[in-house]
């Protein structure tokens, strides 16, 4: 599995060494990061290239707001499971894909760029070759993060958006259910652990012919995840925020709010509350659909992915024994662009 580089190992009440360390990593991410303002005139330009999706976003430094934002479908991580490698139609696809964001941002020449990828490129075995190729022919250079740097920018977008919409959480507990990995974050105060596993929505659909396969595959994967969580969990879950963010999450509070593909808005999303029940129904209701309305509902080429979310999420809300979840619409992209207004790099 493609974890973090460092192994956290906490046991209740007690910290390894090894634990410490990284929940000073966490720490200083925070500390580094999560400054109360902003501060590099300007905007900010974001990539994410994730094992499904290009998503991108341009942030102006100065009043904090996201003028811009671009996603499309990109499907990184087809094929990837039995292959080990990023295919050259997916290359393709990327490269194409930010050609059109880049072209559709008015970005002023003081913006400054950061462009980061994760869970497929850090498993492809051509990954260099693939990044190599992608900068070549659109421009822009990936830099591929580890897991613990990934769950630290989406813990930093979420935190922001929580304090936007007035929710005060002292400790939170975040999913971050993508396309080839889920990062899964406890935050205490000023503190987090956090760890990354190789269950995706792209790699759990594509991991078996039938559903039963699927089930028995992430029964087996989600038994780390529940090892890891039992070793982290807060003292007082009661007093405990549950997130979940990504795909998954936001798609099935929009098809809750009564939005599909096509109509979803993520101011509506923000701050929606799931229950397991809702996930249930929803799955149930997607399967009962045709595929042109499955198509209009979640996007094209999206419903099994969504499916196996679902799957995914409802373990998860198994491990956590939580009653509902806070869907926040931000992740990995607004996390880096928050960072660059705060500490600043590459200039465009």
């Amino acid at each position: 599995m493609e974890n973090l580089k460092v192994e956290i190992s906490l046991s209740k009440g007690m910290e390894s060494l090894q634990g410490y360390e990284e929940m000073k990593r966490g720490v200083d991410f925070i500390a580094q990061n999560h400054s109360c303002r902003m501060s590099v005139d300007g905007c900010a330009v974001a990539f994410d290239l994730g094992s499904n999706t290009l998503r991108a976003v341009v942030l102006e430094c100065g009043s904090g707001e996201f003028i811009h934002s671009f996603e499309k479908i990109v499907s990184t991580a087809d094929g990837l499971a039995k292959s080990g490698r990023i295919s050259d139609a997916a290359v393709d696809r990327i490269v194409n894909a930010v050609k059109e964001a880049v072209g559709s941002f008015d970005i002023a020449q003081d913006c400054t760029m950061d462009a980061v990828t994760t869970e497929a490129f850090r498993r492809a075995l051509n990954a260099q070759e693939a990044l190599s190729r992608i900068e070549k022919e659109s421009g822009i250079s990936f830099r591929v993060i580890d897991g613990e740097s990934e769950a630290g920018y989406t813990l930093l977008a979420v935190r922001e958006r929580l304090k936007r919409l007035g929710v005060e959480a002292e400790n939170i507990v975040l999913v971050d259910i993508g396309g080839g990995s889920t990062e899964l974050v406890v935050a205490q105060g000023e503190e987090f652990v956090a760890r990354s596993f190789s269950l995706g929505i792209v790699t759990l659909a594509q991991s078996g012919d039938s559903i039963e396969d699927i089930h028995a595959k992430l029964e087996i994967e989600s038994r780390e995840i529940a090892a890891f969580f039992e070793s982290v969990k807060p003292d007082a879950m009661d007093d405990t925020l549950f997130v979940a963010t990504a795909g998954t999450p936001t798609t099935i509070a929009a098809l809750r709010l009564g939005m599909d593909y096509y109509s979803y808005d993520a101011r509506r999303v923000n701050g929606t509350t799931l229950t397991p029940r809702e996930l249930e129904e929803c799955y149930e209701r997607l399967r009962l659909m045709e595929q042109a309305q499955r198509e209009r509902a979640v996007g094209v080429g999206r419903g099994d992915l969504i499916a196996a979310g679902i799957l995914i999420f409802l373990k998860l809300f198994e491990i956590v024994c939580a009653r509902e979840a806070l869907v926040i619409d931000d992740g990995l992209r607004e996390g880096v662009a928050l960072s660059l207004c705060r500490r600043g790099t590459t200039t465009l």
